[in-house]
């Protein structure tokens, strides 16, 4: 509206003039206050059309002026929210509890697969090697074959002791209710009624005892639906397999914390597998030795069950001497039995205590303490199979949670059994101080050959 208005008086104007009613040059009243404001405003008139004179007037004064592009001071607070700490707690602590109520959910999924990474792990040298001498696609197939053929190996051996365990223990009947009436008869000698007792333990049998074990043993569609996820990840993973190095390589290059974190922690891993299935052959022959002196019987299937407890930690002795004590409880008495727990304990301690922690070195990298704390959780989990997956998986989550994060690694003071971790660092000569920010590795290049 307004320019139209301006638009018009300049059409009025320029009539004016060429009739003469207004002089170019000749200041009137008009001319006068248009002198004003200009004055005012700073502006000069002289030499402008009656057009361009108005259409100064019109504009706001401040639409002339210039932006302020003032530089904010340096010191300037900065408008962030601030969380309460409590806030951030109880939010992350619900967040947690929300991602383990799904990992329980899915762990007949998550853990077959992530046992299956941690086998593809420990024979990813071999395929490494073989890369080197065959197209990568098949050097990957051979991988595959040799974790494929560990599975069928270990199964094989599982069957087998589960179905002499079952055809062995129901010839034990007699002797077990000879136990039972020695057991009660001590009882009673004690002071401690019989009565009771004998109602808790009637119709407790050999066989009602393989009985509690048998539906889990006999649960054939959940045991291949285990191994049916469990080999098909290993499939896919392995064909992923052929590009590792090459995307370790491009993580060192954006991410070299993580990228490191991610190869010490595959080399932990493949240390700790690899040194614990020697170890566990050695203890198991050991024990198939000190049970055939002993004169107990099935010694072939103590023999597996003590390979495959090797693996769990801390309790893993506890559970693979168990059954063959009590066997030798119902055929030979208290001495044979006491006999077993003796000599599974010198052996299984000397080995597993002493001599293994030499060749393993830092590979677990977590304390006693955390180690069966670990157990307890991946049990709680993902079920049977997070016992046997717990230090991996604990490792796996401090190397993505605590050594990729130059922040968080104080936490490996705590939790760390490696003496670089919580002993005090020496000051360095030079007078420089170390820190966490420094690069783990020096290319993308050396954390592939690391890998």
């Amino acid at each position: 509206m307004s320019h139209r208005s301006s638009g018009d008086a300049a059409l009025f104007l320029d009539q004016a003039r060429a009739e003469g009613d207004i002089e170019v040059g000749e200041p009137d009243e008009g001319a006068s206050g248009v002198d004003d404001r200009e004055q005012a405003g700073g502006v000069e008139a002289r030499g402008m059309s009656t057009t361009e004179v108005l259409r100064t007037d019109s504009e706001d004064p401040s639409e002339l002026q210039p932006p302020d592009e003032t530089p904010p001071p340096v010191n300037a607070p900065v408008n962030s929210v601030h969380v309460p700490r409590f806030l951030a707690i109880t939010v992350g602590i619900a967040g947690l509890l929300i991602l383990l109520a799904g990992l329980q959910g899915a762990q007949d999924i998550v853990a077959p697969i992530f046992l299956g990474l941690n086998l593809l792990i420990v024979v990813y040298p071999l395929q490494r090697w073989l890369s080197a001498r065959m197209p990568r696609i098949a050097a990957a197939a051979i991988a595959l074959l040799v974790v494929l053929g560990v599975l069928v190996l270990f199964t094989a051996m599982g069957a087998w002791s589960v179905a002499e365990l079952v055809n062995e223990l129901p010839h034990y009947q007699d002797e077990f209710a000879r136990l039972i009436d020695e057991s009660v008869g001590a009882l009673a000698t004690l002071g401690i009624s019989t009565d009771m007792v004998e109602s808790s333990l009637q119709g407790v049998t050999a066989g009602n005892i393989m009985s509690l074990v048998t539906p889990i043993l006999s649960n054939v569609s959940a045991i291949m639906g285990l191994l049916a996820t469990l080999v098909m990840g290993v499939f896919f993973l392995s064909m992923d397999s052929a590009t590792t190095g090459r995307r370790l390589t491009r993580l060192a290059e954006d991410r070299p914390h993580i990228a490191g974190a991610m190869v010490d922690f595959a080399q932990g891993v493949r240390r700790y597998w690899v040194v614990t299935t020697v170890f566990g052959l050695i203890v198991a022959l050991l024990d198939v030795l000190a049970l055939q002196i002993i004169g107990v019987q099935l010694i072939w299937v103590w023999g597996i069950l003590a390979f495959i407890t090797n693996y769990i930690p801390n309790i893993g002795l506890v559970l693979g001497m168990i059954p063959p004590a009590i066997l030798a409880l119902l055929d030979d008495g208290w001495v044979a039995m006491l006999a077993v727990v003796a000599a599974y304990s010198v052996l299984n301690f000397t080995v597993q205590s002493v001599i293994q922690p030499k060749f393993t070195g830092e590979s677990v990298g977590v304390t006693p303490t955390m180690s069966f704390l670990s157990l307890m959780f991946w049990y709680m989990i993902l079920g049977w199979l997070g016992a046997l997956v717990a230090l991996p998986a604990t490792l796996f989550l401090k190397a993505l949670l605590v050594d990729a994060d130059p922040n968080a690694r104080w936490i490996n003071a705590l939790i760390s059994s490696r003496k670089k971790d919580y002993l005090p660092q020496k000051p360095d000569p030079s007078g420089s101080t170390p820190t966490d920010d420094a690069e783990p590795a020096a290319g993308g290049e050396h954390v592939r050959q690391r890998a």
